[in-house]
């Protein structure tokens, strides 16, 4: 199974492309969608579309996990509401082709990786090198996308293993 792990933001986006079989999950690709943030926040959304859509057509994958918002970010309601609208944007684009969405909280991702839904970024960084084999430590954005992407994994091999799939 090919599945898309994105690590919302509304100037720096996560996305990643892992492959899951029985036993192992393999990196295909990741990287970061990059946008101003003085560029109008419907320009950026646009943008979330448009460079989530030739991921899509890329690398068709049939299953996607989006990571939730986090509670320290409602802090700032203005930063909570360009995150909601850009997890929005995304979350859109790639139901719209008909691929399931799973939506995992940061603290499950977290113990996903690391046993410990109070891990570090750091942790968890170092968790994804080891657990796909990358020699070099993803930028943030792109790590944490690889690592939503390796949870939904998990839970796919589980589900595999257990017969329903």
């Amino acid at each position: 199974m090919i599945v898309l792990g994105i690590d919302p933001g509304s100037v720096k986006m996560g996305w990643s492309i892992i492959q899951v079989e029985t036993r192992k999950i393999i990196p295909v690709t990741y990287g970061v969608i990059r946008m101003n943030s003085k560029t109008p926040l419907f320009e950026r959304l646009c943008t979330i579309g448009d460079e989530l859509e030739r991921i899509l057509d890329t690398h068709k994958p049939e299953a996607a996990g989006v990571e939730g918002v986090f509670q320290s970010t409602t802090k700032n309601l203005q930063s909570a509401l360009k995150l909601s609208h850009a997890r929005g944007a995304a979350i859109m684009t790639i139901a719209r082709r008909g691929i399931p969405v799973h939506e995992y909280p940061p603290a499950e991702v977290k113990k996903a990786l690391t046993g410990s839904g109070r891990a570090d970024k750091i942790q968890v960084r170092e968790m994804v090198r080891s657990i796909l084999g990358i020699r070099k430590i993803p930028a943030e954005d792109a790590a944490d996308a690889l690592a939503v992407a390796v949870c939904h994994g998990f839970r796919e091999q589980i589900a595999i293993i257990g017969g329903r799939r």
